[in-house]
């Protein structure tokens, strides 16, 4: 069965394409402002108007939670990214050095593992201070052992095959065979593992930004619709819920996505 036709991967796909598209062009999903209200439109529910209702202050919800995809999957994608430089560079590191600095570089990841990864968040984000930014940096640094980890893994284990000690005999210098030949081969668990981690990021900027620590008020995040819901799940549910299956939805779709991945790369 070819990666394309595996089951899920294709509307997964889909759901990922419609969430970075409404991130990039979010006219194309909804033209209503997202910041501009009309009291005489407060707390619609969901119809033809407005399809995913209106809030207390009778702004758009499909516009905001469209908006909102920006700020969102956009300081996902830095968490990870973050993560995995920092995270390869400590493993690459650490693999190759070997000896007493590879023991302390790996006593440092354990100790940043054995700290839960939302309370270093948080720690993280009050030393930098609120905004998207800061959150997202806090969300790499958290996730940045764990890739590590997998990197010095991945590079002792390449570092014995029969390649790289033919390039190192034949005179290739260490840097070289770092760069075309370890660092390559090495990559592959971690493409898997970040695409797992996009999906744990996501979620972990929304609970952030629930908390208030993330984008100010009145710009759309995901994770500060669903606090600014709270004060009206009696009346009016969809304020919650509708911010709440999209991210429920992306999530899904990209774990989904990355077990793919991991399963591929656990064949080879």
């Amino acid at each position: 069965m070819t990666f394309a036709r595996r089951l899920g991967v294709v509307p997964s796909a889909l759901v990922l394409l419609a969430a970075m598209a409404a991130a990039l062009a979010p006219t194309l999903f909804s033209p209503a402002d997202p910041l501009r209200g009309d009291l005489t439109q407060r707390l619609l529910p969901p119809g033809g108007g407005h399809l995913f209702g209106t809030d207390e202050l009778g702004r758009d919800v499909l516009s905001r939670v469209v908006h909102g995809s920006a700020p969102s999957l956009q300081a996902a994608v830095i968490a990870v990214g973050i993560a995995v430089i920092a995270g390869s560079a400590i493993g690459l590191v650490a693999g190759t050095a070997r000896g007493r600095l590879d023991d302390l570089v790996m006593r440092a990841v354990e100790v940043l593992l054995a700290v839960p990864s939302f309370l270093l968040v948080l720690v993280v984000v009050a030393v930098l201070g609120p905004g998207t930014r800061e959150v997202a940096v806090a969300v790499g640094v958290s996730a940045a052992a764990v890739f590590s980890r997998i990197m010095r893994t991945e590079v002792i284990r390449v570092r014995g095959s029969g390649y790289v000690e033919a390039a190192a005999v034949c005179g290739t210098g260490r840097p070289t065979v770092l760069l075309t030949h370890v660092l390559p081969n090495a990559a592959g668990p971690l493409t898997a593992l970040a695409t797992l981690e996009l999906g744990n990021a996501i979620l972990t900027v929304a609970a952030v930004s629930f908390l208030g620590f993330g984008a100010p008020p009145p710009a759309p995040e995901w994770g500060s619709l669903i606090a600014a819901g709270r004060s009206f799940l009696a009346s009016a549910w969809w304020l919650t819920t509708v911010p709440g299956l999209v991210i429920v939805t992306v999530v899904l779709a990209v774990n989904h996505l990355g077990h793919v991945l991991r399963t591929r790369s656990e064949r080879r």
